[in-house]
């Protein structure tokens, strides 16, 4: 018997110099995504303390994002979450590789460590 694998369903967005942004749509999506479809290097993106998609941001072979980039993804991360229509929104973000679930944690929930903080307005490339 062939073994399935399970594809999250997210959003997916093109951003300059090859990079792309997924936002995963549930949080089964986000697991899937934050666990299994980020490579150690991406970096990995969520809302501080309010629901939301998990963001990854994919890296084009050898490219390193700028501080720019860093922002519209923080943004992206932003909009998709419960602080869509506030002003400023904190967004936490880390290398992929610092992400993980804690045993018997329910979907979309993670730890992370060496998080950095950005405050950015919630808004879509």
């Amino acid at each position: 018997m062939k073994e399935r694998t399970i594809q999250p369903d997210f959003w997916k967005y093109e951003l300059p110099d090859g990079f792309e942004a997924l936002a995963g749509k549930t949080d089964a999506d986000n697991d899937l995504l934050s666990l299994r479809i980020a490579e150690a290097n991406d970096l990995w993106f969520h809302v501080r303390g309010l629901p939301g998609s998990h963001v990854i941001l994919r890296h084009p072979e050898g490219g390193r994002p700028d501080n720019a980039l860093i922002r519209q993804t923080a943004a992206i991360a932003a909009w998709h979450s419960k602080a869509r229509n506030a002003g400023n929104v904190p967004v936490n973000y880390t290398e992929a590789k610092h992400v993980g679930k804690p045993r018997g944690a329910k979907p979309g929930s993670v730890t992370i460590k060496r998080e950095k903080t950005i405050k950015v307005r919630p808004a879509l490339p």
